[in-house]
C-alpha cells in the first residue's frame, strides 16, 4: 500500500494505517494516535476557507472566500488553502524561508504574516502539480480496445534497447 490523501491535498497517509483490508476506514481506536489526530482535524478543515482568502477578506465578506484544497503544517498550526493561493504558500515556504517553521507551531502565524504583509509568488510560479485520481474512474481493461492503444514505432525508425538502459542510475521525476 502507498500514500493517500483524504479530503484536502497535503497531508498524506499510510494507507495500510487509515484502511482495512476491504478498503473501509478503520475505526478510531485502531488507528496510530498521531494519524487520528490528523484525520479529527481534516473532518474540521474540509468545510473552512481558505485562510488567504480569509486574511484578504475578512469575516465580513467570508462568502467571498474560496473553500480549502490543501493543508500543510501540523495540526492546530496547521494552513488551508485553495488552488488560488497553494502557490503562494509554496513560494514562501521553499523561496521565502518558511521552510525553517517546518514541524513548528509558528508555520501558521509566519505564513499568515507574510502573505498579510503582501508577500505573493510571482505569477508564473506554478507551485506543485497534483494527480487526483480515483479508483472509480479507472477504465475496466475489459472495455479497452487493443487498437486504441497500439503502439507506434518511433518516427526514426531506432528502437530502445533496454538491455543498453543503465537502470542503476537515477534520472529526474517530473
Amino acid at each position: 500500500m502507498g500514500k493517500v490523501s483524504i479530503g484536502l491535498r497535503g497531508w498524506r497517509f499510510d494507507e495500510e494505517e487509515v484502511f482495512d483490508e476491504d478498503g473501509e476506514f478503520k475505526r478510531l481506536e485502531e488507528i496510530p494516535e498521531e494519524t487520528r489526530l490528523r484525520l479529527q482535524r481534516l473532518e474540521l478543515l474540509v468545510t473552512e476557507p481558505c485562510q488567504a482568502c480569509w486574511l484578504i477578506h475578512g469575516d465580513e465578506n467570508i462568502a467571498e472566500c474560496n473553500v480549502a484544497e490543501a493543508v500543510y503544517g501540523e495540526p492546530r498550526s496547521e494552513v488551508a488553502l485553495c488552488d488560488e493561493h497553494e502557490p503562494d504558500f509554496l513560494y514562501w515556504f521553499r523561496e521565502e524561508g518558511g521552510e525553517r517553521y517546518m514541524g513548528e507551531d509558528e508555520l501558521k502565524d509566519a505564513f499568515h504574516e507574510w502573505f498579510a504583509g503582501g508577500g505573493r509568488a510571482p505569477e508564473d510560479y506554478g507551485g506543485v502539480e497534483h494527480v487526483d485520481t480515483d479508483p472509480e474512474d479507472l477504465p475496466d481493461p475489459s472495455e479497452v480496445d487493443p487498437e486504441e492503444v497500439k503502439m507506434e514505432p518511433p518516427e526514426d525508425g531506432k528502437r530502445i534497447d533496454l538491455r543498453d538502459v543503465d537502470l542503476g542510475r537515477e534520472y529526474p521525476s517530473s
